[in-house]
């Protein structure tokens, strides 16, 4: 299994479910482009309270959004199926995200200032100033829960959720749906009853029933 399966396989089994049905409570409806899924109508005072956060201080500082881009990308890197994270604005939900749910403001802020220190210590760089083999090595020693050591307890919960923010954001936009396939509601075509379950339990349709009803050519 490839490192961007593996980590997206996680991720899934991960993601909470709470923090999807708030996300969805908090989406910004105004561009399809955006980092929150589109398509559902707000009240007015939901459409205001929205764009109070969007266009809010940002909370994070420029450093700060360039690791939690290089996370993100980490986490779910582009591949022959879809785009990065960064492609689908995961690093833009995650800011309207703590500052939608404050809760998450202080985890996310410590964490990334653990993750600097712990660079720092092992290879004298920030974590965005470290090579990328450096980086994978780093996210390794905190990405896989059960074999993490001790001493980067905090750096696993940190990347923990870090993680599902990144899997919420990515697979509430159309680029995360398409990655797994989902086609939601789609109608279809029926032409009626399989024959070999008719014959199963010994029906038929009259001759009637098939020169009254309409029959569809399933081939593509």
């Amino acid at each position: 299994m490839d490192r961007r399966q593996s980590l997206k396989t996680i991720a899934l089994g991960t993601l909470s479910a709470g923090l999807i049905v708030e996300a969805c409570k908090t989406e910004d409806k105004k561009a399809t482009t955006g980092p929150i899924a589109n398509g559902i109508n707000r009240m007015p005072e939901e459409k205001e309270y929205e764009e109070s956060l969007i266009n809010a201080k940002k909370f994070f500082t420029e450093a700060e959004m360039a690791t939690i881009t290089l996370l993100a990308d980490i986490i779910i890197p582009k591949d022959e199926v879809s785009g990065s994270a960064s492609d689908a604005k995961v690093p833009d939900f995650i800011e309207f995200i703590v500052k939608d749910m404050p809760e998450h403001q202080t985890p996310m802020r410590g964490g990334l200032r653990w993750l600097d220190l712990k660079c720092l210590t092992l290879y004298g760089k920030p974590f965005s100033g470290c090579t990328s083999q450096q980086q994978l090595e780093m996210v390794d020693a905190i990405a896989y829960p059960n074999k993490a050591k001790p001493e980067n307890k905090q750096g696993v919960a940190f990347f923990n959720l870090m993680r599902n923010l990144t899997a919420t954001g990515f697979y509430s936009t159309e680029m995360g749906w398409k990655d797994v396939g989902y086609m939601g509601n789609v109608p279809n075509q029926w032409n009626g009853v399989p024959d070999d379950v008719l014959k199963q339990y010994k029906l038929a349709y009259t001759e009637k029933e098939l020169k009254e009803c309409i029959s569809f050519d399933n081939k593509l």
